[in-house]
């Protein structure tokens, strides 16, 4: 590390005991501050960790949707978000307006909401679900209809595992969506026994190459498996930085230099320091949309996946 960097953590970790704060970090973020998280994970994890959590203060160093969730859950709490511009664009594919008009369009649908979306478009869902266990919620659903929102490939995944039907609202990730097949194949080509991990955000074609499809903490459960040697790694490429951290010895491909998301590379040590000395920018959930949206983010987070069939 460093001396700045070291100057930056020492800083940072005497005001976050100070104003009893927890800083949870997404797998994508920078390496430095992957290393300074008190929780380091997928959305599902920090959303869980968010819940359990005893400190006043919570600085998310991920994206605007995850801090929104976290104020979902922690209402008396104050949320940091240290970089107000670190949105996310799937999130952005689809607004409470356009989830209400297409309700309409199907009356009987039960709508399944990544959790990659907005406050405001949880309020409009009946329940929601991560990378990590849309699976099981959208398998345990008896529902005549199925709208999942807002990632389309996720969804074509879900719908192939489970058999069921499901209305998808056209959005995506743009830093999956750049992973292509053709690459996948040459990276096969070139490593022949490197295992091939993938999110399920990525296209159908690249899922089809793959020899695992799971979400980031998913992916570094499966890098700790003794078989495993050499990985391919189909997501964004924050991840690698933690893989090797967690598995030394064993070699992680990434798939594509250029499946970066340049808004989870927003958040700087000096940008978390400077969100702790200021207790700004902060990230709260008006009370009405809140009230709404947790009805949803908690029947994922308590495993309650079985909804009331209203709409039969």
């Amino acid at each position: 590390m460093e001396n700045r960097d070291a100057g930056l953590v020492e800083k940072i970790s005497a005001l976050k005991k100070k104003k009893n704060a927890v800083i949870l970090v997404h797998n994508y973020q920078r390496d430095e501050v992957q290393d300074i998280a008190d929780f380091l994970g997928d959305s599902l994890e920090l959303s869980q960790n968010a819940a359990k959590t005893d400190a006043d203060v919570i600085v998310f160093c991920g994206v605007h949707f995850m801090a929104e969730t976290a104020s979902i859950i922690c209402p008396d709490k104050v949320v940091l978000l240290p970089d107000m511009n670190a949105g996310c664009p799937m999130a952005d594919m689809i607004t409470a307006k356009q989830l209400r008009a297409k309700k309409k369009e199907h009356p009987q649908a039960v709508v399944v909401c990544y959790i990659n979306s907005s406050a405001e478009v949880k309020a409009e869902s009946d329940i929601c679900c991560t990378s990590a266990n849309a699976v099981e919620i959208v398998e345990s659903l008896d529902a005549p209809e199925i709208l999942f929102v807002p990632d389309q490939y996720l969804g074509h995944y879900v719908s192939a595992r489970t058999g069921k039907k499901m209305i998808l609202w056209p959005g995506f990730c743009p830093t999956h969506a750049r992973i292509e097949p053709e690459t996948i194949k040459e990276l096969k080509r070139e490593y022949p026994q490197a295992k091939v991990v993938v999110h399920p955000e990525c296209k159908p074609e690249v899922i089809a190459l793959a020899d695992e499809v799971t979400s980031t903490s998913g992916m570094c459960r499966y890098a700790r498996r003794d078989e495993v040697r050499e990985m391919v790694v189909g997501t964004e490429i924050g991840l690698i930085h933690r893989l090797r951290k967690e598995s030394p010895g064993k070699r992680f491909i990434p798939v594509s230099e250029q499946a970066i998301c340049p808004n989870m590379k927003l958040i700087t040590l000096e940008k978390v320091l400077w969100s702790l000395e200021e207790m700004s920018p902060e990230v709260k959930v008006p009370r009405e949309i809140r009230l709404k949206a947790i009805a949803a983010v908690d029947k994922m987070l308590q495993g309650k996946f079985q909804i009331p069939s209203t709409k039969s």
